[in-house]
């Protein structure tokens, strides 16, 4: 692990070598000057065809899929070891290494790129060879199906296994022996079994398996969001987010760690990692931290948990919220509004438990002078803020995500590129005018939505700031396509989950499993909270709270090291269906499972982002991950909140009631406020042991919104309050 100063925070190199070491897409081996600039090439290539195509059209999805795929062959084979030892990302020569990528490597890259583009070029049939077209071949596959198709499933399970570790493979590796050996497995498991050429077949041909729904989307949509977010950290909106987040909270009590919070927010709204937002922003934040008087665990902790909420936090929820679209089949601003309450609902348990400990230990804000200028700051980066109004503004007037993409990038490219003193720049900002011009021209694009465009347009060529070159340009482009291989391999993979998931229904056998487990336990608790005929909670209540901690427990183990987007596809596959068994509506059902996956990277043992932050504070690790995990109660909570009142989504199926909404977030807000004064200490005053207990649970009982349990939480916790209250009447500088 790097060494990190705590005064003057990582250098650049060692927040590199962190985010290598705790990302695993992010960590790249070194490749020979001649492999370097051919991989360049290939990745400009690869990112300038999802540009272009998100604009100007999308070929067929099979062709497009295709394409997609063999960019990430060559990519990841050329940029991942094999085998993640101490010497595998250093620069190696021999006569069996082409610019230190290996024969072996080379070869399952051109098979690779085969499998995915033979399915193209046989789709229409080939007659030469005998191969008739898809349609028919569809559950019979010629050998030709057979063999591609075989080297295809187990060359993108080694694209996951390089880029994300084991986990993700053995999972689906268990998926696809309950496919084949269905008859061996016991009781409810057991089904028929699924033939070894029906099974190629459905994980191999469109529209399930690989070439399925998270690939299409992952190709067409995910990508262009990272490489968006890569560009807007590089053009200086990252900075402009973390500028503005000291000017809001710097000043008060607990300052810099406030301002974490809110940059990490902010940050979170473009970028598709929690490790690349941890590292991004903490690198300012958590040396800050420090010098102000937090633990390195806690100030570590305050960046994970917040870094973790930008997974959550509209509009692109790591780019989840697409899929979640896409599955749903409801437009995308229903998932947006959707996400709102308990995206706030988090970052407020953050701010409160950070607000709560700075109070504990007396620390005071940053000083004036230290704090960025308002009027500097915007009149330097206005420009920087134009990219994502654009993005949003197209976004949100109904046109698919990737023209949205298409023009937010563009936009990107006029602010950081083309500046009105630099004439060739200037061909930027007038390729992209002409393009909202004949879009406009031809009645795709409306008044506004052109009007807004050629504004943004316009103005970025006044940028004050410095101008990004064409090198770094092209840099910051390759980056981009690094940081979306590991999502791409893992969605291509997880696709063959979702094909097995639908061709043998064990997600409603798990579903049944879960409900039927957690009815049988409801009843043994349900006797023994029995008194005499009275009942303190009805079987049906135990039955679905045990369910839904059951499902929260399995979200989290099977999230541990996966990348949001394809976490959400495969844990939306296994346990939905199980909460659509309780008679929950479906955008909470999948809002649920997404929350509780990404619990996961912030849950010890394995909490990426946490371990990340740790390196960055100079902490112990596994203390850093249980900071961060208190820290990040309010999305622990959040989702047994919007299951139990789907109000908050906006998602009543009795229809949207204001004061209903109101009193179920005000109830929310207090179960969190008091598992935050649990978690710190303190409230008013000092707590004690007691009165820690005691307010956590009251916080629990708050947390499902009704009357009777507000009631009940508040009989819980009323001798904490006056407890406190007196407390803070005798010694009001006590805290």
């Amino acid at each position: 692990m790097p060494s990190v100063s705590a005064d003057t925070g990582p250098s650049a190199a060692e927040l590199e070598e962190i985010e290598r070491k705790y990302d695993e897409g992010a960590a790249t081996k070194a490749v020979g000057k001649g492999m370097a600039v051919f991989l360049r090439i290939v990745a400009v290539v690869f990112a300038l065809y999802h540009y272009f195509t998100a604009g100007f059209g999308l070929p067929s999805d099979h062709w497009h899929m295709g394409w997609h795929l063999s960019g990430l062959f060559i990519l990841i084979y050329a940029f991942y070891p094999a085998f993640k030892t101490r010497d595998a990302y250093d620069l190696k020569q021999s006569f069996w290494r082409i610019g230190n990528v290996s024969v072996l490597d080379i070869l399952a890259m051109l098979l690779g790129i085969s499998a995915s583009l033979y399915l193209s070029l046989a789709w229409r049939g080939i007659a030469f060879f005998g191969i008739e077209e898809q349609t028919f071949r569809m559950g019979n596959p010629n050998v030709y199906d057979l063999i591609f198709g075989c080297i295809m499933i187990v060359l993108v399970l080694d694209l996951a296994r390089r880029t994300l570790g084991w986990i993700l493979p053995l999972i689906i590796c268990i998926f696809m022996s309950y496919a084949l050996l269905g008859p061996y497995f016991p009781g409810i498991l057991q089904h028929p079994g699924v033939k070894f050429q029906t099974f190629v077949s459905s994980m191999y041909f469109p529209h399930e398996g690989i070439y399925g729904v998270t690939l299409w989307v992952t190709s067409t949509v995910v990508f262009h969001f990272v490489l968006f977010g890569t560009i807007a950290q590089r053009t200086g909106l990252g900075q402009l987010f973390i500028d503005n987040a000291s000017i809001l909270a710097g000043r008060y009590t607990g300052g810099p760690a406030k301002v974490s919070v809110i940059s990490s927010a902010f940050f979170g709204t473009i970028s598709g990692s929690s490790v690349a937002n941890t590292v991004s922003t903490g690198s300012l934040t958590i040396p800050n931290m420090k010098r102000l008087g937090y633990p390195g665990h806690f100030a570590g902790g305050v960046e994970a948990a917040a870094s973790a909420g930008g997974q959550i936090t509209p509009p692109i929820m790591g780019a989840a919220a697409f899929i979640m679209a896409e599955f749903l089949n409801v437009p995308y601003t229903t998932i947006v509004l959707a996400g709102i309450f308990p995206a706030l609902l988090h970052y407020f348990g953050v701010f409160s438990v950070v607000h709560l400990m700075a109070r504990k230990l007396g620390l005071k804000g940053m000083a004036k002078e230290t704090l960025p200028h308002f009027g500097k700051v915007w009149k330097s980066g206005w420009a920087n803020i134009l990219p994502l109004v654009g993005l949003l503004v197209v976004l949100f007037s109904g046109y698919t995500p990737y023209m949205s993409a298409f023009c937010g990038i563009s936009l990107l490219l006029v602010v950081g590129m083309a500046r009105r003193d630099v004439v060739l720049s200037l061909i930027i900002p007038v390729g992209f005018a002409a393009f909202v011009c004949w879009k406009a021209l031809s009645g795709e694009f409306g008044v506004g939505i052109s009007i807004t465009l050629l504004a943004a347009t316009i103005l970025g060529i006044y940028n004050p700031q410095k101008r990004v070159t064409l090198a770094e340009m092209v840099t910051t482009f390759e980056t981009g396509v690094k940081y979306a291989l590991a999502v791409g391999a893992a969605s291509a993979a997880v696709g063959i989950v979702v094909g097995v998931i639908n061709t043998t229904g064990i997600g409603f056998r798990l579903g049944f499993m879960v409900t039927s487990g957690a009815t049988e336990m409801a009843d043994v608790i349900h006797a023994l909270t029995e008194f005499g005929g009275y009942e303190l909670f009805s079987t049906s209540s135990i039955s679905l709270f045990l369910s839904l901690v059951l499902i929260a427990f399995s979200c989290i183990l099977m999230g541990a090291g996966i990348p949001t987007t394809a976490l959400y596809i495969m844990l939306v596959s296994v346990a939905q269906p199980a909460l659509a068994q309780l008679g929950i509506p479906p955008i909470a059902s999948h809002m649920f499972v997404l929350y509780y996956g990404v619990v996961a990277e912030i849950t010890p043992p394995v909490c990426t982002s946490a371990y990340a932050a740790s390196a960055i504070a100079n902490s112990n690790p596994f203390r850093t991950g249980v900071s961060a995990f208190t820290l990040g109660l309010g999305k622990v909570v959040a989702p047994m909140a919007f299951v139990y009142a789907p109000v908050l989504l906006f998602a009543d199926p009795n229809g949207f009631d204001l004061l209903t909404f109101a009193y179920s977030a005000v109830s929310a807000i207090f179960g969190v406020i008091a598992l935050s004064a649990a978690v710190v200490g303190v409230w008013l005053a000092p707590l004690a042991v007691w009165a820690r207990l005691v307010l956590a649970l009251g916080g629990l009982v708050f947390i499902a919104p009704s009357f009777a349990s507000d009631i009940i939480a508040l009989l819980i916790i009323t001798p904490v309050i006056l407890q406190q209250v007196l407390a803070r009447l005798s010694q009001p500088a006590s805290v």
